[in-house]
């Protein structure tokens, strides 16, 4: 185990291996978004770089005393590894005491990175959704796809999805799992198919502005939450205020954003005001809801902690010395 000689070293499957579940995740998200809340845990906004060609670069930044850890995460989202048999989603956490600044810990990321977002999401849908969810569309198909299905079928009684994605790959993929597991699939033809008549929607697009949107939220039926993870690149911005609620992640980081995810006005608060209660909860079944981000530091240190601490408390991973 770490020291001051050496570091531990985390890789996904063993992370994944821990068998940390997704209400366990949820709760710990909320809980560090009350805890930052309270001054307890120090945030940064995200950073972000895209070079134009789906490329998508970002790192977080967050730390604590309680416990004395801070986290810096590097992620990189490449559209054509697949196409080389590689992830599409890759990068590192390192784990670093907040008091001495010693390295504790070198994680990949993409366990990470995939359930946080799900996590995020199942913070939001747990304040907005409708408790009997039984149906979702997923628009896009690849990693947060399949861990929001994971995530949604803990939290919800979900029988039905839809889908609708570009890859027949990602498609079959998706379908297969969720087949595994007894939930009835439809794959459509349309986006917009995929989202009507359903109790949650999740989009997950290749993050790429030069994306058309298609997607009309004046379809949606009502009360249903959409978890959007895209930063609202598929969505016509006309058609955002059909949602009663817009909650985001985090406001600071979205009045800094140069390009805004949805017109400021539609914005009802953040994940903050949610966990605290300044943005009132509740399932409204007369107007769908919806949850925008772009991802935060404190989904970050949250999940990346707990996967340290229970490795540790485990035995798993490769101790590395200095």
């Amino acid at each position: 185990m770490p020291n001051d000689a050496s570091f531990l070293s985390l890789t996904d499957a063993e992370l994944e291996a821990l068998g940390i579940g997704q209400v366990e995740i949820v709760d710990t998200i909320e809980n560090a978004v009350k805890s930052s809340a309270k001054g307890d845990i120090w945030v940064t906004p995200k950073s972000a770089l895209l070079p134009g060609d789906g490329r998508y670069m970002m790192t977080t930044l967050s730390g604590s005393d309680a416990p004395r850890l801070s986290v810096v995460k590097f992620v990189m989202v490449s559209p054509g590894n697949p196409a080389q048999s590689l992830p599409a989603i890759n990068g590192t956490i390192l784990i670093h005491d907040s008091e001495t600044g010693i390295l504790q810990a070198v994680l990949e990321a993409g366990w990470v990175t995939a359930v946080r977002t799900a996590g995020l999401s199942g913070v939001a849908a747990r304040k907005l959704a409708n408790p009997v969810s039984r149906s979702i569309g997923f628009i896009g198909t690849g990693v947060q796809a399949h861990s929001h299905l994971d995530m949604f079928r803990a939290l919800f009684p979900i029988e039905e999805i839809k889908i609708f994605g570009r890859g027949q790959t990602n498609i079959d993929k998706l379908k297969a799992s969720a087949e595994r597991v007894g939930i009835a699939v439809t794959v459509c033809e349309t986006g917009q198919d995929a989202i009507t008549d359903v109790d949650l929607a999740v989009t997950s697009v290749t993050l790429n502005y030069d994306i058309d949107p298609f997607l009309d939220a004046r379809g949606l039926k009502p009360g249903c939450f959409a978890a959007i993870t895209d930063l609202g690149i598929p969505w016509h911005d006309h058609s955002l205020s059909a949602f009663s609620t817009i909650a985001i992640d985090d406001n600071q980081q979205e009045a800094e954003a140069p390009k805004k995810m949805a017109p400021p006005h539609l914005i009802r608060g953040d994940l903050t005001d949610l966990a605290t209660g300044k943005l009132a909860p509740g399932f409204d079944p007369a107007t769908p809801t919806a949850f925008m981000f772009r991802g935060i530091a404190i989904g970050d240190y949250a999940i990346a902690c707990l996967g340290y601490e229970r490795a540790k408390a485990a035995g798993i991973g490769t101790s590395v010395s200095r």
